[in-house]
Order: C-alpha cells, then sequence, then structure tokens
C-alpha cells in the first residue's frame, strides 16, 4: 500500500513539471528504451546512464536540456564507449572518430577518447566554455536559446559567423524523448 502511495506522489510530481522540462528518472527511461541505435535495451547499463546524468549535474545544464549528454551519448555512439565513426571523412576508410561521444584524434592531447567519463566532462566543459561567447557573439538573453547555441558550437566546426541559429542533430533525440515523456505523462499510471 505504501509503495503505491509513492509510485502514485511520484508520478503526480512529474506531471506537474513543465511539459519541456523532465526528470531525470523519466530521461534515464527513455535513453534506455528509445535510443534508436539499441538492439537489446535489457542490455543497457543504467548505473552508466546515471554517471552521465552526475556528470550533466556537476555541470548545471538548465532542466529544458536535462538529458543533452544521453542524447549526444546515443546518436553517436549508442552508449559504446569503444565505437568507431566517421570511416567516410578518411582516405583509407579509417574511423576517425572514436569513443562514446565521437571525438577525433585532436581531442587526445586532452583526454583518453576511450574513456567515457573523461569524454562526457569533457564535452560538457566544451559546452559550458562557449556560454560567454555566445552571449557576446549571438546576443540572446534567454538560458535557453544560449544553451543551445553553445551546445552546437561546442561540437562543430567553427564558422566565422557563428552558429546562433542552428541546432545539433542531438537535440532532436532529445526533443523525440521529452513527447514521449509528455505522451506517457498524459496516459497516466498504468497500475
Amino acid at each position: 500500500m505504501i509503495v503505491f502511495f509513492t509510485i502514485l506522489s511520484t508520478l503526480s510530481t512529474y506531471q506537474s513539471l513543465p511539459a519541456d522540462q523532465a526528470a531525470y528518472e523519466e530521461i534515464v527511461e527513455q535513453a534506455t528504451f528509445n535510443c534508436p541505435r539499441i538492439r537489446n535495451p535489457e542490455k543497457v547499463n543504467q548505473k552508466f546512464l546515471w554517471d552521465l546524468v552526475n556528470i550533466e549535474r556537476e555541470f548545471g545544464v538548465p532542466p529544458v536540456y536535462r538529458g543533452m549528454l544521453l542524447a549526444a551519448a546515443c546518436h553517436e555512439s549508442g552508449y559504446n564507449p569503444n565505437a568507431k565513426g566517421d570511416r567516410k571523412f578518411s582516405k583509407r576508410r579509417k574511423p576517425k572518430a572514436v569513443g562514446l561521444l565521437q571525438f577525433w584524434k585532436w581531442a587526445e592531447k586532452y583526454i583518453d577518447r576511450t574513456n567515457p567519463i573523461e569524454s562526457a566532462r569533457f564535452w560538457m566543459k566544451r559546452i559550458k566554455r562557449q556560454i560567454p561567447f555566445i552571449k557576446k557573439k549571438c546576443r540572446w538573453r534567454s538560458e535557453k536559446r544560449i544553451w543551445l547555441a553553445a551546445w552546437v558550437t561546442a561540437i562543430r566546426y567553427p564558422k566565422k559567423s557563428g552558429r546562433c541559429y542552428e541546432k545539433p542533430k542531438h537535440y532532436y533525440q532529445l526533443k523525440k524523448w521529452k513527447k514521449a515523456i509528455e505522451k506517457s505523462r498524459k496516459k497516466g499510471p498504468s497500475c
């Protein structure tokens, strides 16, 4: 009986969040079961996903972008720290990008690309470092716009005009998850 009331109070807490915000529990569930690169969701390491969530928390990601690191890891490698990709950019068809977040060779100066925790922290640090530049370049006042522009600027090649109006592909994965969360909230508890 106590468990039932705990579940109901937790669900009502999630349902009281604004539509564009989700609790990390909801995000982790989506990251586990709705990552297109994962064939067997039961094999996804939940502890690892929570480690990524904790890294995100360290960097003070706004509630509207909760799960940005999980969305990036899902999109880039399907949470595989040994993933290899971007062969199309190599003349010999060798992978240029390696690791959880698919960093290229230049990143080895700063991190071990196959260490997922190091990669995740480095990825978040790059985004956070872009914020002052974005505020000056794009002149956004909204935290939401600033973080989105910092996100795309940090992961893409620098552009003279900046990337103030662009969105990263990971963002669309995160939006799909949020839409699914909103849909499941409307259905209510399935007890």
